[in-house]
């Protein structure tokens, strides 16, 4: 008898090592939202869709993480980076006069090969400053958002579905219905499970988001991929292999800031606007707290853990909102709750990663 039990307590506490703490802390809320919600008489296949939705606007964002962190890097908090190349590009093409699926192809043709070149800059740069590259990696961020603030009024755009109406430079908001981009991959091949009324799925950009997710999952085991993961695990015994750890930083770091500037195409295009200047900023702490809820550490990450994360994260944020409006009237507790949720999650995972490294 007392065996049993030790049995099912080992096993309770396996699980819980294996699937993470936090993850299954934030879930269990979730799911206690989703039960609120439902008996204040919110509609729960609305709060689903939106939940799908939201993944599939953000999954390729935090997949962006899975690179850095395998390197050894760390969480990419210089997402912006590669987000201001996506929106550079998507800006570009809408001024060469592309609409509808030619615009959002020739997005991606501009932004990869413009974030590949960014990113090679940014990893020379972290390869420079090891040791304190989580640090450079904000600043780098915050940096870069702050010099396209002036970049997006100096360029000579000339398309007016860009420009403000009066002056020069273009508008903090775009509109991607004026060239027929809105929710264009999000309503490819969209169907309802349950009828009209049902939960909605977007099929186009949940199929990209896994078509990505195979990727990075496809190129973490091959040859490359495991050298990257060996220099981030032990880097003393990937050198001493003859794996060149420096280089591989630099490859990761170009995936990562190209996944950044597909990621943003993909949500600009769900959300329906383009938001420049200052809207990027803040974007990748929202991507990192997403991929450590689902039981990534800052030096460790899977495929499974964004999947797992972004559909955990997103979907308290969707399910927060309307139950606390109903809960609270007049104030903003689910913007406060995600701040909590986000930044908490964050300082628990640093003050891990700092525990096993003493």
């Amino acid at each position: 008898m007392t065996g049993a039990k030790e049995k099912k307590g080992t096993s309770l506490k396996d699980f819980t090592n294996k699937v993470g703490l936090p993850t299954l802390i934030i879930g269990l809320f979730w799911v206690c939202i989703l039960i609120a919600g439902g008996v204040l008489g919110i509609s729960m296949t609305t709060l689903v869709s939106d939940t799908l939705k939201r993944a599939g606007m953000n999954g390729i964002l935090v997949l962006a993480m899975v690179p850095s962190i395998q390197s050894g890097t760390g969480p990419n908090f210089a997402l912006p980076v590669g987000i201001v190349c996506g929106l550079f590009a998507l800006v570009c093409s809408i001024e060469f006069g592309f609409v509808g699926w030619m615009w959002i192809l020739m997005s991606f043709v501009f932004a990869v090969p413009l974030a590949a070149a960014v990113g090679y800059l940014y990893g020379k740069l972290l390869n420079a400053v090891k040791g304190s590259e989580m640090t450079i990696a904000t600043y780098t961020g915050f940096s870069i958002v702050a010099a396209m603030c002036l970049a997006w009024l100096m360029i000579p755009f000339k398309n007016p579905k860009m420009g403000w109406f009066i002056g020069k430079g273009l508008r903090e908001t775009i509109q991607l219905d004026a060239v027929g981009g809105a929710q264009i991959l999000s309503n490819f091949l969209r169907f309802n499970i349950g009828g009209e009324k049902g939960i909605a799925i977007p099929t186009g950009m949940l199929m990209i988001f896994a078509l990505c997710c195979f990727i990075v999952w496809l190129y973490f085991r091959s040859k490359s991929g495991i050298a990257i993961s060996a220099g981030g695990i032990n880097p003393g015994f990937a050198k001493a292999s003859g794996i060149e750890i420096d280089r591989n930083r630099i490859k990761a770091n170009i995936l990562s800031t190209v996944l950044g500037a597909v990621g943003i195409i993909v949500y600009s295009q769900g959300y329906g606007y383009a938001q420049l200047y200052s809207a990027p900023l803040m974007m990748a702490f929202s991507a990192v707290a997403a991929i450590l809820i689902g039981g990534a550490t800052a030096s460790r990450a899977k495929v499974s853990h964004v999947i797992i994360g972004v559909i955990i994260f997103q979907g308290l944020l969707t399910t927060a909102l309307p139950v606390a409006n109903q809960l609270f009237e007049g104030t903003d507790l689910s913007e406060i709750l995600r701040m909590i949720i986000q930044n908490g999650i964050i300082l628990y995972a640093l003050t891990q990663v700092k525990g096993g490294e003493k």
